[in-house]
């Protein structure tokens, strides 16, 4: 049977990947951190941390530091394309105070992350990428791009949608599958007007505003893109004004306000469903390169940092076999029952609210009553 793991290498410097450097360096064990890009800035604008992840954060002793860097709330409205509201509904805070939401810029959980894993001891590498892999039953050998070689007692692949790493192991089965859908990013540069989540329902599209400071809120947009169209950068703000044509209000003081196209971030959602398990032998992926999901249940990052928590747990508990078989047990239906809730969501929005207001207020009610009952479970 293998011993506990002493020595990991994290390819990739995203959520998952910081997180989990954090956990085990404070655990004592030796963690290398490489990373492909240069620099570990941030592609992207603001980030929903729903309760679940922050009680994640909590337990990486990270709550205080992320609290003060974003904005708390406790509420999630649904409103029409007019800006009227249909429902609102409570976020409460869980029983060990943890608050039900918050909205935080994406540079500063990166900067929390990547500082409490350094802190901890983590060693991180920018421009690295794993070149040739090769693993037994005594260890799993890397050489690097930049020539280095390393033994390790076990490679996680924390590389995103186009992992290289989940390809070496389980080939092109799980390569990213689109969904048909794109989401729209921009911070407008007018002051926060809400202190919510608070999404818009247009006939085939939504659209949300989030906060994610004292006085800061962003946009996103999600619009039905057939064929994954490629658009240029330089029209991503002509094309977001068209695309929310159909909002009055609120929406549409924000449509006036857009900025620049290169300060819009435009993402196709793609998902991807890597069977159990998702490691072999000394490797394993986790986060978006094992369970990529659409972002209608705010469980993208929140599922990286479960992951990263869980494994860190299993791998300094028990042997590596038992470790990894353990963590399995506990993330893969969790990850893919909350993969499916946030696709068949995506659809349902895409369709509008059709039904009558009373009734649509009791079934989102209802439903995210359902969806709160499960993320509260332990994880």
């Amino acid at each position: 049977m293998n011993p506990k793991v002493q020595r990991v290498l994290v390819s990739g410097g995203g959520i998952s990947g910081l997180a989990l450097a954090g956990a085990l360096a404070r655990r004592g064990v030796r963690v290398d951190v490489i990373e492909s890009r240069p620099d570990l800035t941030v592609t992207g604008i603001g980030i929903s941390v729903p309760n679940n992840a922050l009680r994640m954060l909590n337990a990486l002793g990270l709550l205080d530091k992320v609290l003060a860097a974003g904005f708390a709330f406790d509420e999630y409205v649904m409103c029409d394309a007019a800006g009227e509201q249909i429902v609102s509904m409570p976020c409460p805070a869980s029983a060990d105070g943890v608050p039900g939401y918050l909205g935080i810029t994406r540079t500063r959980l990166s900067d929390i992350l990547r500082e409490a894993a350094i802190s901890a001891g983590a060693r991180l590498r920018l421009g690295s990428r794993i070149e040739e892999f090769a693993q037994d039953a005594r260890a799993a050998r890397v050489r690097l791009s930049d020539g280095t070689e390393g033994e390790y007692d076990l490679v996680v692949g924390c590389e995103g949608l186009r992992s290289s790493l989940r390809t070496r192991l389980f080939g092109e089965q799980a390569d990213p599958v689109f969904t048909g859908y794109s989401c729209w990013r921009a911070k407008p540069t007018m002051p926060r007007q809400v202190s919510a989540m608070t999404k818009f329902a247009g006939a085939a599209t939504d659209a949300g505003l989030v906060p994610i400071g004292e006085d800061e809120m962003y946009l996103f947009h999600v619009t039905a893109e057939p064929g994954n169209p490629y658009h240029e950068p330089a029209d991503f703000r002509d094309l977001l004004e068209e695309r929310l044509a159909e909002y009055t209000g609120l929406v549409a003081d924000v449509r006036r306000d857009l900025p620049p196209a290169e300060d819009i971030i435009y993402s196709p959602l793609f998902e991807v469903r890597l069977p159990s398990p998702w490691y072999s032998g000394r490797a394993i992926v986790i986060g978006d390169a094992a369970h990529a999901v659409v972002p209608h249940l705010s469980q993208g990052g929140s599922q990286a940092l479960e992951d990263a928590v869980v494994l860190a747990e299993e791998l300094t508990r028990r042997p590596l076999d038992d470790a990894l078989a353990a963590f399995m047990e506990r993330r893969f239906e969790r990850a893919r029952h909350l993969q499916r809730t946030s696709a068949a969501m995506l659809t349902r929005e895409m369709t509008g609210p059709a039904a009558p207001r009373p009734e649509l207020r009791s079934r989102l009610r209802e439903e995210m009553a359902s969806v709160r009952a499960y993320l509260d479970q332990p994880v």
